[in-house]
């Protein structure tokens, strides 16, 4: 009986071994005067070398980015900062293509903000789902906040018991922005009619992160916390979607 189950766990293994060469597609328009565009490549290599893997990333300029064929084979997605993105389409593609193939999505500031659009006309039925930035008719989905938060700095309350709060390990925490826009009254009391899930908000209750329950890495913030990286701290979850990569 314990050969048969030893023989069927080393089945297992080989029908999915434990990657430890991943490929990360950056979709977003690469731009070396971005904070967070110099942060990322840093934050990357540093949760590989603490997971002890190799993690390759290309960055994919919006404009070549087309069709979701293009992010085939990609072990992970991340949508990127430095929105309006030169073609919108793109990061909707990105992130339809990462919520419906359960590939491991990470989507920061404008990231946060398009993946939410995608989801509010896919799922939600809000097909004429806006953003205040670009966009002048439809229902605004992304809409300009309250107070700006251009290279601000503030603390964010989590949801217990959710892949955010189990990456930090704390119920309140401390992050960057560079935005002047953030989710919308209007939306955010429809934002939970489906899977996704508020996972963060400041201290006024303004939502600052989500989730998708129903997949194993889908975490968006409108917060960077990419930066961490330039100042030499470890950025957990970066650490949490190459760790949900692995398989």
């Amino acid at each position: 009986m314990l050969s048969k189950i030893l023989r069927h766990k080393e089945s297992l293994m080989e029908l999915s071994p434990v990657k430890t060469t991943l490929r990360i597609a950056l979709v977003g328009d690469y731009n070396p005067d971005v904070i967070a565009h110099q942060a990322i490549p840093l934050a990357i290599d540093d949760a590989a070398a603490v997971l002890d893997l190799t993690a390759d990333y290309d960055w994919l300029a919006t404009p070549e980015l087309t069709n979701p064929e293009d992010l085939v084979g990609y072990d992970a997605i991340w949508l990127v900062p430095a929105s309006p993105y030169k073609n919108t389409e793109a990061a909707f593609i990105a992130a339809r293509y990462a919520r419906e193939n359960s590939i491991p999505f990470l989507g920061t500031c404008g990231g946060f903000q398009h993946a939410l659009i995608e989801y509010a006309r896919n799922v939600l039925g809000w097909h004429d789902a806006g953003h205040a930035e670009t966009d002048t008719e439809g229902r605004m989905v992304i809409a300009p906040l309250a107070c700006s938060l251009v290279e601000k700095t503030d603390a964010i309350e989590l949801r217990n018991n959710t892949l955010i709060a189990k990456a930090y390990g704390k119920p309140e925490i401390q992050e960057g922005y560079h935005c002047n826009y953030g989710v919308s009254s209007e939306f955010a009391s429809q934002l939970e009619r489906g899977d996704m899930r508020v996972t963060g908000w400041d201290e006024q209750g303004e939502i600052r992160a989500a989730e998708l329950l129903t997949h194993p890495f889908f975490v968006i913030t409108l917060f960077q916390h990419e930066r961490a990286a330039l100042q030499g701290r470890p950025v957990v979850l970066v650490q949490a979607m190459l760790r949900a990569a692995q398989g």
